[in-house]
């Protein structure tokens, strides 16, 4: 048997396995009621799909989000090392916030905070 015979063969033979795998699991599943296999929601019939897309303006809270929450990550470590380093980390740390405080300013006054 030459190589590519043994390759043919054994392309077959996964082809076949792959394909009775997934035979078997589509035969052997367990079907549902579509009520109960939905995500909870007090009973009702649900108003839009559970991957709906968001309002645009839910990305912008959500940057807001992530900037505070990175802020935070930086701040913890921050007050651990505050007494060794002295007052440059007191220095650091107000520029960093004065950064992030500018960043929201720059957002408020461009109308990124309105919601209408």
């Amino acid at each position: 048997m030459s190589g590519f015979t043994a390759a043919l063969s054994l392309l077959g033979v996964a082809l076949l396995a792959v394909g009775g795998v997934y035979g078997a699991a589509r035969w052997l599943r367990v079907t549902s009621d579509p009520l109960v296999a939905q995500p909870f929601g007090s009973g009702f019939e649900p108003s839009e799909h559970a991957v709906s897309r968001f309002h645009p303006r839910w990305y912008t809270v959500t940057m807001f989000f992530l900037a505070f929450d990175m802020e935070m990550v930086f701040m913890y470590p921050w007050t651990r090392v505050i007494s060794a380093m002295g007052p440059s980390a007191v220095i650091e740390m107000f520029t960093f916030l004065t950064v992030l405080l500018a960043g929201v300013a720059h957002a408020w006054r461009e109308g990124a905070l309105r919601w209408t």
